[in-house]
């Protein structure tokens, strides 16, 4: 990471964020100014050394542990977030879980577990963080998808469907709270991250044959799509799901 050079700018919450993209998001809009919250679960020791090594680089960062499927934890998180940075601008929902599951092997409590990390999440911390926003000049919401939303899943129809929720909740956003506060999604596809690295040991091979990028994407580049997303020479893109796949679903 580059030492601090932008200006200071307001506080930007990133759920799931001390691995994976949410880790590669956080360092990226530390380096535009923005106080990042690093927001774990059980994580602790991935988020204190990801908020340690932002303020070596020279931003602000805070870690915070907080469950977001439960809206009294994401009260808390929103609270730490504005007592720490004065406001917020940028909500990025990151928080996610793929487990694989038929629906002959689900419970109900894997259903809602998903739904409730996946979807629910991110309406609580848009909720919670709703009057902060609005004091902001502009403000934007990231909700970070998955290519599962768009091509449905033959083992995980929890996630597959909380995923396509996400779109909904992000147009209904984009309407509601224009024009000041833009939403828009990312839709991955294939990226370097703990969730995948099972799948990619086993089949890198079938897997990049499917890309016609013939790679997976690292976390760096969702990072820069979500900067982009969160600046302001993005206020004229709203509502949109942005599709980084390498081409695998067009």
């Amino acid at each position: 990471m580059s030492t601090q050079t932008s200006k200071e700018r307001p506080g930007a919450i990133i759920t799931g964020s001390s691995r994976g993209i949410g880790a590669a998001v956080a360092l990226r809009l530390a380096q535009e100014g923005y106080g990042v919250t690093v927001n774990y679960v059980s994580s602790q020791q991935r988020a204190k050394e990801l908020v340690s090594l932002i303020r070596e680089a020279g931003g602000r960062a805070i870690g915070v542990r907080a469950d977001v499927s439960d809206y009294a934890q994401v009260e808390t998180l929103v609270a730490q977030t504005e007592d720490a940075f004065g406001g917020i601008r940028v909500i990025v929902n990151n928080a996610g879980i793929s487990e694989h599951r038929t629906l002959e092997q689900m419970s109900i409590e894997d259903w809602n577990r998903s739904l409730g990390v996946n979807l629910s999440s991110a309406m609580f911390t848009v909720k919670a963080a709703l009057p902060s926003l609005r004091r902001q000049p502009w403000a934007r919401i990231i909700n970070i998808c998955s290519l599962r939303a768009m091509t449905g899943s033959d083992h995980g129809s929890q996630y597959a469907a909380a995923k396509s929720g996400l779109i909904g909740l992000t147009k209904s956003l984009a309407l509601e709270l224009a024009p000041s506060i833009t939403a828009n999604a990312i839709s991955p596809g294939y990226t370097r991250t703990d969730m995948t690295k099972a799948a990619l040991e086993k089949n890198a091979e079938a897997i990049f044959a499917k890309i016609p990028a013939h790679r997976v994407a690292e976390p760096e580049e969702m990072a820069e799509l979500v900067a982009y997303l969160a600046s302001e020479a993005a206020g004229y893109v709203t509502g949109q799901t942005i599709n980084a796949n390498g081409g695998i679903y067009m």
